[in-house]
C-alpha cells in the first residue's frame, strides 16, 4: 500500500483454506484410518478398532454375530454397512453396546444365502474414521451331515479277479475318509473358537423348597454344554435338570428343592467361553399347615400416601425433610431408599425408619423400593435456596463514545425459584463507591449510555429471585469508546526508494467504522517516532508503528514491525568451500568450512549458515539449527555410535538460502581411525615368575575404533586357563598358578581397520634349581686339576641355568669363586700348588636363585715333614634350624579411593615357611584383584585401584614344621569408618 497519504483506508483481506485428507496406518491389521484434520489437540485423537470382526461361516437359519472394540477421542460412532447388499433397515440386524466390555456388536438372526456378503464396520468421530471388513458365509444344513456318511461299493463283472484293483479303491475310499474327517474336526474347532453368549445367566434369587432356574443362549447351535457348580460337573439326575431346545442354541439348569446348601455361583461353560452367576437362597420365616391352603400377600403402597409421595416437595435450605409411607404385605419385607439410582444408607444427615406398617425417611430424586416381589415409588425433593452469582466473564457487545453494552449468563443455581430481576451497580475507575444504576428483568444483558468518552468503569451485578438476592459478579474494567491497537506491520518488500507493508484491522473496534491509519516511523538507534504520512520525508531504514482512528478518536499504537533496510534486494550466497570434518565421535562430529566469495549481481555475502544432516537410511534433511549461526564451524551432537551420516551446509543472506554444499564421502560415527599404539612406557619384554606364583601382563595401548585383541603363547592361541580381561585402553592376561610348562613367549597383537601391533614378552617360570650331582676332581697336566660334575635335573628344563665352582685350599678357611656362568660341565683350575688340599664346590644358578653346593672330595698331597699335632677343642654341632618370625610386621594403610596400595613385611624361618595372605580370614591367595610376591624373604601384595569393597582386616601368616606366625593390619579407604586402628603379630611354635 502507499506510504505518501495522509491517512490509509482500512483493508480487508479474504483467506480461504483446504481440507486435508491423510491416510494413517493402524496397529491392527487391516484396519484403514482417515484423518480429517492435520492439527490435533493434545488428548484428542482419531477412531482406529482394537480389535476387528473375523469372518464368519454360518449354518442357515442361525444367528451370526459380528462383534468389534474401538477407541478415540471424543468416543466414536459404530456403524455397521454392507458392501454389495440392501442397508442393514430389517428388523434382523440388531446393533448393540456393551458398555462394560466396549464391545459393539451387530446380530443377523434367521440368515439365509441372501446374507452372504462383506460386512463393514465404520467408527468415526469430528477427527477422522477408522474402517475394517468380515465376511460372512452361509452354510446349507445338510451339508455337513452328508459329509459323516461314508459309501464303498466294490464290484465287478468279472467277480474278484483283479485283487489290485481292489485294494487300490479301498485305499482311495481310505484317504477321501481320513480327508473328510479331518475336514468335520476342523469346522467343528472352528464352531468352538468362535461361540459365544448371546444371554447369559443371571442371579437368581429363591424361597427354601422351590426350584431354581439358569437359561442362557449361544451364537451358534451346540448338542450341549456343561454346566459347574461350586467347582465341580453338574449332571442330569434327580438333583439337576439340563435341558436343550431343539435348535441347540437355549441350554437350561434347573436346581430341584434348594436349600441353603445349593446357594453359590453356577457357571454355563461352551466351549472355550463361559459366564457365571450367584444363586441366592432365602430362608422363610413363617410356617403353614400342610392342609392349609396359604396364598403369599405381595407389598403395596396404600394409594392415598402413595398419591402424596409422588408430588414434589420443597423445603427451605437447612430445614429437615421427612417422608412417610405406608405399605401392607406379608412378611419378609426389604425395603430401600435410593437417590439419584444409589441407595441412602444410614449417617448424620439421614435416618431411615420402619415399623409393621410403614417407613420414614429423614433428611434429588429419591424413591423407595421393597423387595418380596419388587414394588418402586418415585417422589423429587426440591431444596429452595437463594440463587448464586451470575456466570462470568461478561462479554462486551459494544463499548462506544455514549454506550456500554454487554452480557453475561444467569446463574448455575437459581435456588429453585426463577430468576426475576438484575440490580446492575457501576464503580469509575479510580473511586470507591459504587452507584446503583438500574434494577433490570431477568435478561442477562445491559446497555449503560450514561458514560463519558474514554472513562473506564467497573460493573457488578446480582440476580434476585423469591427466595432472595444473589452474591454479586464483578467484571473487568470496561473504557466508553475504546479502539483496540491494529496488529504489527509486516513487511512486504523493500528498496531503495520504497518500503511496502501491511497489517491487520483492530480486532476492537468499539462497534465504530475504522475511519483510517497513522502511520510512525523511526531510526535504528533513535527513540524518537515520526509521523510517515503526514510530510515528504524519505524513507530510509525505519522500524513502523500504526494506529487507527474512528469516530472515538485514535486508538493505541501497533507493536512495532521488524527492523528493514532501505535498500535493493539481495542475492542469496553461493556455495561454502573447504568443508571437511575435523573431529568425530561415537556420538558428534565438528564440521568446518570457508565463507563463500562474493560475486557481484550474482551472489551476495553470506549472514549465516544452516547445517544440516541425514541417515543414511532416510531421505529427508533435517536441520541442526533452528537459527542461522555467524561461526564457519559447528558440532552435530545426538549422532547413533557407528551409523552413517550424510552433511551439509547452507549458507544465507536477506536474499534467502544459497545452494547446499555437502560432503563428498558419507561420514560414520565413531572417533578418527587411529592405528594401534602401545602407551606403556615400561613394557618389560622378559619376565621370570618363580612356580606356583601369579603371572600378570597388562599392557595399555590407544586406538580407534576399538581394536580386536587376541594373547598367543608361543604363536597359539592361549589355552582356556588364562583369564584375559579387555577393557578401553587396556588389556590383561593372568595366569592364578603358574607352572613351568607355562613358560613362553606371550605376544598381543592389536588389529582395526587402519593397521595391527604386536608386543611379545617372554615369561620364564622356574623354581630354586636342584644341585648337580657328583663332583670328581682329576690332575691331567701338573699345576692343574680339572673339575667335572654330574647335570643338575633342571638343566633340561631350564636353558638360563648355569654353574658356579668355588674352592678352598687348606691354608684358608674361606671359599673363593674361581668360575662364574658355566654353561658346561668342566672346569680346569690353574695355580696349583704342590703340598696343598684343595676342595671344591659346585651351585646351580638361574633367574630365580642358587641351588645347595655339591663338594668334591679333597684333592692334594702333603710335603713330609714332622708330624704335628694340633688339639682342637671340641665345638657343639649348631642347629641352623629356627620357627617363623616376622623381623618387619605389616604397617597401618590409609589410601585414597583409586590409588593403588602396596603392603610388605619381611620374614625369617627355617626350613623356608609357606605364606598365606587373608582379607577378614578369606584367603587371597587365589584372587585375581591382588598382586602377590614372596622374594628372599620380603613379602608384598599390591591393590591396583583401591575401593570402598577393599576396606578391612589384612593379615598375612608364616608356617613351616617348627611353628607359625602372623602379622595383621587394617587398611582405610578416605572417606570409610573402620572400627580396627591397630596391628598386631602372633608366634605360634610347634613343640
Amino acid at each position: 500500500m502507499p506510504l505518501n497519504s495522509n491517512l490509509i483506508d482500512a483493508n480487508t483481506y479474504v483467506y480461504r483454506t483446504r481440507s486435508v485428507v491423510i491416510r494413517k496406518k493402524s496397529k491392527t491389521a487391516g484396519v484403514v484410518i482417515t484423518q480429517y484434520d492435520t492439527n490435533i489437540p493434545e488428548g484428542n485423537s482419531t477412531p482406529d478398532i482394537v480389535r476387528k470382526p473375523v469372518s464368519l461361516a454360518v449354518q442357515e437359519g442361525k444367528v451370526a454375530v459380528f462383534k468389534a472394540v474401538v477407541k478415540g477421542d471424543p468416543t466414536p460412532e459404530v456403524t455397521w454397512r454392507r458392501l454389495k447388499g440392501t442397508p442393514l433397515d430389517n428388523d434382523r440386524f440388531k446393533t448393540k453396546y456393551d458398555a462394560s466390555s466396549g464391545e459393539w456388536t451387530l446380530e443377523i438372526h434367521h440368515v439365509s444365502s441372501a446374507d452372504e456378503d462383506t460386512y463393514k464396520c465404520f467408527a468415526a468421530n469430528k477427527y477422522g474414521k477408522a474402517v475394517c471388513t468380515a465376511t460372512l458365509t452361509v452354510t446349507g444344513g445338510e451339508e455337513l451331515m452328508q459329509n459323516n456318511s461314508f459309501n464303498l461299493n466294490i464290484g465287478s463283472t468279472n467277480g474278484f479277479g483283479d485283487l489290485n484293483l481292489i485294494l487300490k479303491k479301498m485305499e482311495e475310499k481310505k484317504k477321501e475318509r481320513m480327508q473328510n474327517i479331518k475336514d468335520i474336526l476342523m469346522f467343528l474347532f472352528f464352531l468352538v473358537s468362535m461361540m459365544d453368549f448371546i444371554v447369559k445367566i443371571q442371579e437368581t434369587s429363591v424361597q427354601e423348597r422351590e426350584d431354581a432356574l439358569f437359561e442362557c443362549v449361544l451364537t451358534h447351535p451346540l448338542p450341549s454344554i456343561t454346566w459347574m457348580g461350586k467347582g465341580s460337573a453338574l449332571e442330569d439326575g434327580e438333583k439337576y435338570s439340563i435341558t436343550v431346545s431343539d435348535h441347540k442354541l437355549i441350554h437350561r439348569l434347573t436346581i430341584k428343592d434348594c436349600t441353603q446348601q445349593d446357594k453359590g455361583i453356577y457357571s454355563a461353560v461352551a466351549g472355550i467361553t463361559s459366564c457365571s452367576a450367584w444363586l441366592v437362597v432365602e430362608g422363610k420365616y413363617y410356617a403353614m399347615s400342610h392342609d392349609t391352603d396359604f396364598h403369599l400377600d405381595p407389598p403395596r403402597f396404600d394409594p392415598e400416601d402413595l398419591s402424596a409421595f409422588t408430588q414434589p416437595v420443597t423445603v427451605k435450605v437447612g430445614h429437615n425433610a421427612i417422608f412417610r409411607l405406608h405399605f401392607v404385605g406379608h412378611e419378609p419385607i426389604k425395603i430401600q431408599w435410593y437417590r439419584e439410582g444409589e441407595e441412602l444408607q444410614e449417617d448424620s444427615n439421614t435416618k431411615i425408619e420402619k415399623s409393621l406398617s410403614c417407613s420414614r425417611l429423614l433428611l434429588g430424586r429419591l424413591y423407595i423400593q421393597m423387595s418380596h416381589t419388587d414394588i418402586l415409588s418415585t417422589f423429587f425433593l426440591i431444596v429452595s435456596d437463594k440463587p448464586t452469582s451470575p456466570l462470568g466473564p461478561p462479554e462486551v457487545t459494544e463499548s462506544s463514545a455514549s454506550c456500554i453494552r454487554f452480557k453475561w449468563r444467569p446463574p448455575k443455581d437459581d435456588g429453585g425459584s426463577p430468576v426475576t430481576n438484575y440490580i446492575i451497580e457501576r464503580r469509575q475507575v479510580g473511586r470507591n463507591t459504587w452507584k446503583k444504576i438500574g434494577e433490570i428483568p431477568g435478561v442477562p444483558s445491559f446497555s449503560d449510555t450514561d458514560v463519558d468518552h474514554g472513562r473506564k468503569y467497573f460493573y457488578r451485578v446480582q440476580a434476585v429471585t423469591a427466595e432472595g438476592t444473589s452474591e454479586a459478579m464483578e467484571t473487568d474494567e470496561m473504557q466508553a469508546g475504546t479502539l483496540g491497537p491494529p496488529a504489527a506491520p509486516k513487511v512486504i518488500s523493500a528498496s531503495e526508494t520504497c518500503i511496502n507493508l501491511c497489517w491487520s484491522a483492530p480486532s476492537n473496534t468499539g462497534r465504530s467504522r475504522i475511519q483510517g491509519y497513522i502511520l510512525e516511523k523511526r531510526k535504528k538507534g533513535s527513540n524518537l517516532w515520526t509521523v510517515v504520512n503526514a510530510s515528504d520525508e524519505t524513507i530510509k531504514g525505519l522500524l513502523t508503528v500504526n494506529s487507527a482512528i474512528n469516530l472515538s478518536g485514535v486508538g493505541e499504537f501497533s507493536g512495532p514491525s521488524e527492523f528493514v533496510f532501505a535498500r535493493d534486494p539481495k542475492k542469496p550466497p553461493g556455495k561454502v568451500t573447504g568443508l571437511k570434518a575435523t573431529e568425530t565421535s561415537y556420538t558428534h562430529l565438528t564440521l568446518t568450512w570457508t565463507t563463500p566469495k562474493e560475486k557481484a549481481g550474482i551472489q551476495d555475502e553470506a549472514k549465516g549458515y544452516f547445517v544440516e544432516v541425514r541417515h543414511a537410511d532416510c531421505i529427508e534433511w533435517s536441520r541442526c539449527n533452528g537459527s542461522a549461526i555467524t561461526t564457519t564451524s559447528f558440532t552435530v551432537r545426538g549422532l547413533r555410535s557407528m551409523e552413517m551420516y550424510w552433511v551439509r551446509v547452507i549458507a544465507t543472506n536477506d536474499g534467502g538460502e544459497g545452494a547446499p554444499q555437502e560432503l563428498s564421502n558419507y561420514i560414520i560415527a565413531m572417533p578418527s581411525p587411529v592405528r594401534p599404539k602401545f602407551t606403556n612406557k615400561k613394557m618389560k619384554s622378559f619376565l621370570v615368575v618363580r612356580a606356583g606364583n601369579s603371572v600378570r601382563i597388562t599392557v595399555n595401548f590407544e586406538a580407534s575404533p576399538q581394536p580386536d585383541i587376541m594373547w598367543m603363547k608361543d604363536s597359539l592361541p592361549v589355552t582356556k586357563q588364562t583369564i584375559i580381561t579387555n577393557c578401553d585402553g587396556s588389556s590383561q592376561m593372568l595366569i592364578l598358578s603358574s607352572e613351568r610348562s607355562d613358560s613362553g613367549i606371550y605376544s598381543v597383537l592389536l588389529r582395526n581397520l587402519v593397521g595391527q601391533e604386536t608386543f611379545s614378552t617372554e615369561v620364564r617360570v622356574t623354581d630354586d634349581p636342584k644341585p648337580p650331582g657328583l663332583v670328581e676332581v682329576e690332575e691331567n697336566v701338573l699345576g692343574t686339576i680339572t673339575v667335572v660334575w654330574e647335570s643338575s635335573p633342571d638343566e633340561k628344563r631350564d636353558d638360563r641355568l648355569h654353574y658356579t665352582v668355588t674352592a678352598r685350599d687348606s691354608t684358608k678357611r674361606t671359599w673363593t669363586t674361581v668360575a662364574e656362568r658355566l654353561f658346561n660341565n668342566r672346569f680346569t683350575v690353574c695355580d696349583i700348588m704342590h703340598g696343598r688340599e684343595y676342595q671344591f664346590r659346585v651351585y646351580a644358578k638361574n633367574d630365580i636363585g642358587v641351588s645347595a653346593p655339591s663338594e668334591s672330595p679333597t684333592w692334594g698331597r702333603e710335603k713330609q715333614r714332622a708330624k704335628f699335632i694340633l688339639t682342637q677343642p671340641s665345638r657343639k654341632e649348631c642347629d641352623l634350624r629356627c620357627p617363623p618370625s616376622f623381623i618387619v610386621p605389616l604397617k597401618l594403610h590409609a589410601a585414597p579411593k583409586g590409588y593403588e596400595c602396596f603392603m610388605s613385611c619381611a620374614v625369617k624361618g627355617n626350613p623356608k615357611p609357606r605364606i598365606r595372605w587373608f582379607r577378614n580370614h578369606i584367603s587371597l591367595n587365589t584372587n585375581t584383584n591382588y598382586y602377590i610376591s614372596d622374594t628372599c624373604g620380603v613379602c608384598s601384595m599390591s591393590i591396583l585401584h583401591v575401593g570402598p569393597r577393599d576396606t578391612g582386616e589384612y593379615s598375612i601368616t608364616a608356617e613351616n614344621s617348627l611353628g607359625r606366625a602372623e602379622s595383621s593390619t587394617i587398611l582405610s579407604v578416605e572417606g570409610e569408618t573402620h572400627t580396627h586402628t591397630h596391628t598386631h603379630t602372633h608366634t605360634h611354635t610347634h613343640v
